[in-house]
């Protein structure tokens, strides 16, 4: 088999070259099973290449019709998605052939290599003609400038393609047949057919439900699954209107779809279509076809793989279903249903010499979309009073401290929020009053049974009898009950049972149910976070959701804030079977999710895994961090030295000694050789630490920031650069003629002269501005008071920013409160809830705002985006570069890992960055800049040697880009090709088991059970060892991932916003934790551990993770201002301040890099404070007993080794009296 030269485009793979098609075809054009396959046909004059099955068979139909000798030939492209397989077909099967027409749905980029070599093919002889059809008219004449032949002939082939129908297909032939006979045809006149066709309209009672699917089913007589459709309506009392239609972009077919469906008073849509009805990059301007219609749209899954296939498939969906049919879709606000049809081989055609497939439905998938359909119908027909409405609150870990997690929001007073619009909606919520705060909602749920194994003596208000649950679970998938029964055994043995009955963590008000979401049972058993990453949930948790569905009979359920647990269980990514349990748990029910704005990725999870409609809230406030207590006596300290410098005053001498011993104190050790060096790169420190951007409160669900934490926000939004604008604080400094670039030079950076006199000028009562760090705080300052009128703009770019915030930024976050609350209430009654993009506003994506909306996430066709290269190869240069300057040496091995959310959010930073590492750049083509190949960075260019790179990817990364992964090790087969070893692997991507999510460390922390470092290592590499490098299903490799492991020499992690950061979360220390633990125990040394600060794309700034860890401690942790803020939030603060504490001590668990100083001062300013400790003792005891708890655990793990003894006795006493707290139940 032919070699790929270096330096040649590879188009995204399924297989590696050296892997796949050292066998034939039996029938080309049926993918068959398994590894994909070489194909081979007798070669005729003319050939026709389509991605649309409909094609070929309408085509093999009019040939048959017309009784001609053979003479064409047919395949779908699916066939030919490696370069080897387009190689060897051009090879063996085009010898005689003379006219190759190809038709993609799609742009260039969906087959690029093909089309390359194919324009090749034609230029090699004048008898020889290539036409490139497009399959949509969007980019139609993007394609048909790639013919050989005029591109108005091919416009029209793909005009008369796209109508379909007997009449225009004969008129395609016709052409072909002249064009081989030398006679130069004009281009034909495409016939017009119906668009939209109704299809099979009956008078019928019920409901109606608008159907929109592909005209050509029609035109090519596979209508199997359109039948299935209507009649799976019928059945369920609906009334089908079918609607098939060409496409959905063109602005007068979507009127004339809204028409049909207006004067058919549809109350919702199956949409069988792929794409979105709109362009990706104006899908935040709406999508009007839906807008207008006001109703659910529902998509049905249609996979383009058979059934068999997919029931074997751990992902459920082919990258390009994925794309076509989640991913675009998700564009126009569609909410996902199950797959309703497969394409199975039909026949064989001996004229085309390939495979005809017809879409076969699958009746059970249509029949649970119809469900959803029907559930969502109800809630537009039941009255308020009678909905029942679930509830559910995330509870991990499952201790009492931490009920109702959810990330940057106070979920307990967002729950009372909801609680209180629905009884004004006129929802029944009993007779006794709900809850009106926070803290009577956590005493009323604290006081019955919770999943915190310490309330189970609690009597429960509600249960699930233990019949009624084995009559639901008998029904259960064999292989679900089979999984359920191999982990947990009979339910007669769950050890939650109150007798025959399940306790349920709930309570009831009315028609309303608040429930505690349940454990995922891995405190039950320690032991299976080592070796259980795909576990099975309890009886008990599948009890919950039984309960939810058939004895409350919930009409909705609503999880509530980032993120359960739910969507997280065991099943297929995506296209799931009745044997994946979150389909299982929620069944085909109404599911709504408020979720925080700037993560798409895990939001998608809900989207594609559990049907969710997300309803998008708002991030926290957000700050600077200021500095606060001795960091704010230093830096005092240091302007009077520099002043005393300047003055020649004897002071100095003193100040010296003053400074020398605060910087002994505060722990700051710059390792600069004289004081002044040392004394410089503090003082830059402390301007990145006042810097900052902090949370500075929670989120509550439908409220908007109260002042001034509102303007604060406003200029953590408008001080980002965008198209066309500057940016707040940079048009500040324009106006005011700074030098300095306050949005990308370094804080550290020595200011002008010329900028000092302009500072201080405007702030004549301060200390005068030394470096770039001080001047942001002048003009943040200044741009706060512009904001309040209190000072005026300094110039016209000035004048422009306000203008922007003045019309953009201000509307859009006032309109964010009642945007969150008409939302939930609107999707409640069953209506439409419009869709939004998504991301970090402080980023640059004020776009998002206002929030409330059903997010959607990125354009997998995109994907790395060429501004996503420039960030990744820059930052991989800066790395390199310290790297060097430190060690003295190129660094030859480095590991990664890397995260769905992230790269939704950035484009692929992450990964751009991985290929620049190993010397390998993206191609791009065409119009849409979608990347469409790769290629060697010669090694003239590159300056350094190439890097080997071990990728760990996250359980989402996998499901949501399969394409990058492919991108990856294909990078890698280019690399190994031009260094001539085919054995020695760039880049090697592994991650956790097909089915299963995380890194399997989160449990042994949060219970304890572990001794050494060792043991959180082997839990690591047990839950990361399957080999994503490989074509098909991952394979097991755990000697594998340790042999690259053993050679890693640095760890990187990188954050793109400062909307949170390394301490907020378990994923952090998980993932790169993980990785450092591993490495060290494999080593015998822990390799270099660096954080890359990715928040600001104009300036990538990586450095080691100690750096960012203390950055992160002193700004936030230790910050009066955190600390206070979320003091306001009562039980929820305490919850955050006892999360921050198991995340920073689950990172020093794992890397051992956490100072004991860092204990010592969160021991003194939490649990030493007066007045955090009445805070905790009034609203969350249960997290001041944890935090003293955890406290003295990393004394007794030696991670806190010079505790002061008196601390230790104090937090032990605190154990004790915050536990008679508890017992008693005595909050204050």
């Amino acid at each position: 088999m032919e070699r790929h030269r270096p330096g040649q485009i590879f188009s995204p793979p399924l297989l590696s070259e050296n892997q796949a098609m050292h066998r034939l075809a039996a029938l080309p054009g049926d993918p068959g099973e398994g590894d994909a396959v070489l194909v081979e046909q007798e070669s005729l004059p003319a050939l026709v290449l389509s991605h649309a099955d409909s094609d070929l068979s309408l085509i093999a139909q009019r040939l048959s019709a017309a009784g001609d000798p053979a003479w064409m030939r047919g395949l779908n492209l699916a066939a030919l998605s490696h370069p080897a397989a387009i190689d060897h077909y051009i090879r063996s099967s085009l010898a005689s052939t003379r006219l190759v027409v190809v038709r993609l749905l799609g742009g260039r980029g969906h087959w690029s290599y093909g089309l390359e070599q194919l324009r090749e093919w034609a230029a090699q002889s004048p008898q020889r003609a290539l036409l490139v059809l497009g399959g949509t008219a969007d980019g139609a004449e993007e394609l048909a400038d790639l013919s050989s032949e005029p591109a108005t002939t091919a416009l029209a082939l793909a005009s008369c393609l796209r109508h379909g129908g007997p009449d225009n297909i004969d008129a395609v032939l016709l052409w072909c047949q002249r064009w081989l006979a030398g006679a130069a045809p004009s281009a034909p006149e495409p016939q017009p057919q119906p668009d939209p066709l109704c299809f099979d309209w009956q008078t019928d009672d019920g409901p109606t439900v608008g159907v929109v699917a592909y005209r050509a089913l029609w035109s090519s007589g596979d209508t199997a699954m359109l039948q299935e459709i209507a009649a799976c309506l019928r059945r369920a009392g609906l009334c089908p209107r079918i609607l098939l239609v060409s496409g959905l972009r063109d602005p007068a077919l979507q009127q004339a779809v809204r028409d049909h469906f207006c004067q058919a008073a549809v109350e919702a849509v199956i949409c069988c279509t792929g794409f979105a009805s709109v362009q990706a990059d104006r899908a935040g301007d709406g999508a009007p076809l839906w807008q207008q219609l006001g109703v659910p749209v529902i998509q049905l899954l249609i996979s383009s793989g058979s059934q068999q296939r997919w029931q074997s498939s751990s992902v459920g969906l082919s990258p390009l279903d994925l794309a076509m049919q989640v991913a675009l879709p998700e564009l126009d606000g569609r909410l996902m249903a199950r797959i309703g049809g497969f394409k199975e081989l039909a026949k064989r055609d001996d004229a085309l010499q390939c495979a005809i497939q017809r879409y076969q439905p699958d009746p059970a998938g249509v029949a649970w979309s119809v469900e959803l359909i029907k559930r969502w119908i109800a809630l537009r027909h039941t009255p308020e009073p009678n909905k029942r409405i679930a509830l559910v609150l995330a509870n991990y870990p499952t201790r009492n401290a931490r009920l109702a997690n959810g990330v940057g929001l106070d979920t307990p007073a967002s729950a009372v929020a909801i609680l209180l619009w629905l009884q004004q909606e006129g929802y029944w919520l009993g007779e006794d009053p709900i809850p009106a705060t926070s803290a009577e909602l956590i005493a009323e749920l604290s006081s019955g049974r919770t999943p915190d194994p310490e309330t189970w003596h609690h009597p429960a208000s509600e249960h699930l009898m233990l019949a009624d649950y084995d009559a639901i679970w008998s029904r259960f998938a064999p292989e679900a009950r089979a999984a359920v029964l191999e982990r947990w055994g009979d339910p007669t043995t769950d050890p939650t049972l109150d007798g025959d009955r399940f306790p349920l963590s709930a309570k009831r008000y009315g028609n309303v149910t608040v429930i505690l979401q349940p454990s995922r049972g891995y405190d039950r058993d320690p032991s299976l976070n080592y070796h259980a990453p795909d576990l099975a949930p309890t009886h008990a948790y599948l009890a919950h959701y039984i309960w939810i569905q058939r004895h409350f009979d919930a009409h909705a359920v609503i999880h509530l804030g980032k993120h359960g647990n739910l969507e997280w269980l065991p099943g297929k990514g995506m296209g799931q079977s009745p044997a994946c349990f979150p389909q299982l748990c929620l069944g085909p029910m109404p599911h709504l999710y408020p979720f925080i704005v700037n993560d798409p990725g895990e939001g998608s999870q809900a989207k594609r895994r559990s049907q969710a409609l997300i309803l998008d809230h708002l991030t926290p406030p957000l700050g600077r961090a200021g500095l606060h207590g001795p960091l704010a006596e230093l830096e005092g300290l240091v302007d009077e030295y520099w002043e005393a410098i300047q003055l020649g005053s004897e002071r100095r001498k003193l100040l010296r000694q003053r400074l020398e011993q605060s910087l002994r104190e505060l722990n700051l050790n710059p390792s600069e050789a004289s004081f002044e060096e040392r004394l410089d790169s503090v003082d830059g420190y402390l301007c990145e630490l006042k810097e900052a951007q902090i949370r500075t409160g929670l989120h509550i669900y439908g409220s908007q920031p109260e002042q001034p934490q509102l303007d604060e926000l406003v200029v953590a939004i408008a001080r980002c650069p965008g198209p066309g604008r500057l940016g707040l604080t940079r048009a500040l400094a324009e106006d005011l003629a700074l030098e300095c670039d306050p949005w990308t030079d370094q804080e550290s950076i020595a200011l002008s002269a010329a900028d000092q006199e302009r500072l201080v000028a405007l702030q004549p009562n301060r200390s005068t501005p030394r470096q770039v760090g001080d001047a942001v705080e002048v003009l943040e300052q200044l741009a706060l008071q512009c904001l309040q009128g209190s000072a005026a703009y300094p110039g016209e770019q000035t004048r422009q920013a306000f203008h922007h915030i003045q019309r953009v930024i201000q509307p859009a976050l006032m309109a964010c409160s009642s945007s969150e609350r008409r939302n939930l209430l609107a999707g409640l009654r069953g209506e439409r809830v419009e869709a939004g993009p998504s991301g970090a506003p402080t980023r640059g994506r004020a776009d998002v705002l206002p929030t409330g909306r059903n997010f959607y996430a990125v354009d997998l066709r995109g994907v790395p985006t060429e501004t996503a290269w420039d960030l990744g190869y820059r930052s991989a240069d800066a790395l390199l570069q310290q790297h060097l300057q430190q060690e003295g040496e190129h660094l030859k091995h480095l590991a990664i890992s890397i995260w769905g959310t992230s790269t939704m959010r950035t484009g692929g930073d992450d990964v751009a960055q991985v290929l620049a590492l190993m010397g390998v750049r993206p191609r791009w083509d065409g119009p849409s800049r979608r990347m469409v190949g790769l290629e060697l960075i010669p090694e003239s260019a590159l300056c350094r040697p190439r890097v080997e790179v071990t990728v760990r990817i996250s359980g989402f990364f996998r499901d949501a880009f399969p394409q990058l992964i492919g991108w990856l090790n294909q990078a890698d087969q280019l690399v190994r090709a031009q260094q001539g070893d085919p054995s020695q692997r760039m880049c090697a991507i592994y991650g956790s088991a097909p089915g299963a999510y995380g890194a399997g460390l989160q449990g042994l922390i949060d219970s304890g059970q572990w001794d050494e470092r060792s043991d959180l290592a082997e839990a690591f590499l047990n839950w990361s060892q399957w080999d994503y490098g490989k074509a098909g299903e991952p394979l097991k490799d755990r000697r594998g991932l340790e042999d690259r492991l053993r050679q890693v020499e640095l760890i990187l992690h990188n954050q793109d916003n400062r909307e949170h950061d390394l301490l907020d979360s378990d994923d952090y220390y998980q993932f790169q934790g993980g990785l450092a633990a591993a490495v060290g125990t494999l080593k015998g040394e822990t390799p270099a551990l660096w954080f890359g600060d990715h928040s600001r794309p104009e300036r990538p700034k990586p450095k080691p993770l100690q750096q960012e860890l203390d950055k992160v401690i002193r700004s936030r942790l230790l910050n009066p201002r955190w600390i206070q803020g979320m003091a306001k939030h009562g039980y929820k603060g305490g919850f955050e301040l006892a999360a921050s504490l198991d995340y920073l001590f689950a990172y020093d668990a794992c890397t051992n890099v956490v100072p004991d100083w860092a204990y010592s001062e969160v021991c003194k300013q939490w649990l030493q404070s007066e007045a955090v400790l009445n805070h905790l003792r009034t609203h969350n005891p249960w997290a001041l007993r944890d935090m003293a708890e955890r406290l003295l655990e990393a004394n007794n793990r030696g991670l806190w080794e010079s505790a002061d003894p008196q601390q230790l006795d104090e937090l032990r006493a605190l154990v004790l009296s915050s536990e008679q707290q508890i017992e008693t139940g005595n909050q204050r």
